[in-house]
């Protein structure tokens, strides 16, 4: 695929600069034949992700298609700044083992009792609820580690050996619930930041966090839901109950220790950055957003400086040696996704400002047998979901949402529910290892055949587009 990405993306480039575009500007041309060549890049990885969001920009510039201080104001959007708190905040739990403090105060409660229908259900849940406020490769990585550590006390337990099936169960629970669980809240996964972006900047929109999460939990709650049924019926542990088990976890939860002074400090920091987030929404509701008292607040603490507020925080709070996280460990955050999505959200302004998304949503307007906001909506979803089985699903939402807004305005529709719809779509996609990262990690555990991959996989993709569609068109309406 690298191979061909190499070759293909500057033959596209140079053809598209060659032929006649009919209809466009001569900026919207030249921008064509570069997001030609950038979407082949992004599908085939022929540069890195970030590379060629960084070479598409500049290239653009190199053209003319803008001028140079267009180009790059999208890599000071707002947003970008809530990508670096929230990715140093999520740097800080890792560093202090807060997220393997939640995983195994969970799996150790005597509800869960090592049964391991429960213990499926219950590491599926803390998946998902870590994966919802820190990175959900990250998530997979450790909860990956964890769920190994389970499966070897359960092989070790003298009620007998677990059936293969639900070793398969358990590092696809990881996978999929992390990738679910980044739904949840604005900061849960690029797409949903990306999608946010596109929607303000576009329609005129603004998505608050609070407001985000009125769609994103019961999107958690059902597609989880979903997921946990299908994986317990389709892969018994082959034992009821598993004596040792329980105790392999209360072991691993000694380990931890006492909580130190840096996870105290870190989990002060993270609350103040939650409750900022959260309370212009819940000060919306009481007061309405009418209000001088909310409109004040989303002015002073919008999503961005609430995360860098509570980021800071860490460099004043103390830690086991000296402060709660320092610059060097601060620094080790993804920038990469930092800069995929500032080169990603640049091309996409353009595509706008060049009327290039004008041109582009007039032909596949005629092309697509869609009819009405609901068939839009649908056929956005799809599309989404099977982009991002083949690409990454930042680069899936920077590709598909703006042509989704470009198509609605064409089409003389509504453009926000297939935006948003398409957002959240692109999150989703679970039937390939090169799906997702999640996807890959849990896959080189050699415990999961790839059938079995792709057909609970599928079952999934198929169950989220039909809990999104129905999620945004029910409530969709309340996130204006």
């Amino acid at each position: 695929m690298r191979r061909v990405g190499a070759f293909l993306a500057p033959a596209l480039f140079v053809l598209f600069l060659i032929l006649p575009l009919e209809g466009l500007s001569p900026p919207a041309h030249r921008l064509a034949a570069v997001l030609a060549a950038v979407v082949v890049l992004w599908v085939t990885e022929a540069l890195p992700l970030p590379v060629t969001a960084l070479l598409g920009a500049s290239v653009c510039v190199v053209l003319q298609v803008a001028p140079a201080k267009d180009v790059f104001a999208p890599f000071a959007d707002p947003l970008m700044f809530l990508f670096i708190g929230a990715f140093i905040l999520a740097r800080a739990i890792f560093i202090h083992g807060l997220d393997r403090r939640l995983a195994y105060a969970v799996l150790s409660l005597p509800w869960v009792a090592a049964r391991p229908s429960r213990i499926l259900l219950a590491f599926g849940a803390v998946t998902a609820l870590i994966s919802g406020w820190i990175s959900n490769t990250a998530t997979t990585a450790m909860m990956f580690g964890i769920g190994l550590s389970i499966l070897a006390a359960m092989r070790g337990s003298p009620s007998g050996s677990v059936d293969p099936r639900y070793a398969t169960a358990l590092m696809l629970m990881t996978s999929f619930a992390a990738s679910i669980g980044g739904l949840a809240t604005p900061v849960g996964t690029p797409p949903n930041v990306i999608g946010i972006g596109f929607i303000r900047s576009q329609l005129g929109v603004d998505i608050s966090f609070l407001k985000w999460m009125l769609i994103g939990v019961p999107a958690v709650l059902l597609l989880f839901g979903i997921l946990y049924v299908l994986l317990n019926a389709a892969t018994p542990p082959g034992t009821r109950a598993l004596p040792t088990g329980g105790e392999s976890i209360h072991r691993e939860r000694e380990i931890l220790g006492p909580w130190t002074r840096g996870q105290r400090s870190v989990a002060v920091a993270f609350a103040v950055t939650v409750a900022l987030w959260v309370i212009p929404g819940i000060v919306a509701l009481a007061a309405g957003e009418s209000s001088p008292l909310y409109r004040d607040l989303t002015q002073r603490l919008p999503e961005g400086v609430a995360a860098l507020l509570g980021a800071m925080l860490l460099f004043v709070l103390p830690g086991t040696d000296g402060r709660a996280i320092s610059w060097k460990e601060a620094v080790q955050i993804d920038w990469g996704v930092v800069l995929l999505y500032g080169g990603g959200f640049a091309l996409g302004v353009l595509s706008f400002q060049t009327g290039l998304a004008e041109s582009l949503g007039r032909g596949l307007t005629g092309l697509l047998p869609i009819e009405g906001s609901f068939g839009l909506l649908t056929a956005s979803v799809i599309a989404a979901v099977a982009l991002s089985e083949t690409t990454s699903n930042t680069a899936s939402a920077n590709m598909i949402v703006p042509v989704v807004i470009a198509i609605a305005r064409s089409a003389g529709l509504d453009p926000f529910e297939p935006a948003l719809g398409a957002t959240l779509a692109a999150s989703l996609g679970f039937m390939l290892p090169v799906s997702t990262p999640c996807n890959a990690i849990v896959y080189g555990s050699g415990l999961i055949p790839l059938g079995r991959m792709i057909r609970y996989g599928l079952v999934l993709d198929l169950a989220g587009i039909v809990v999104i569609v129905a999620l945004v068109r029910v409530l969709g309406p309340f996130l204006r």
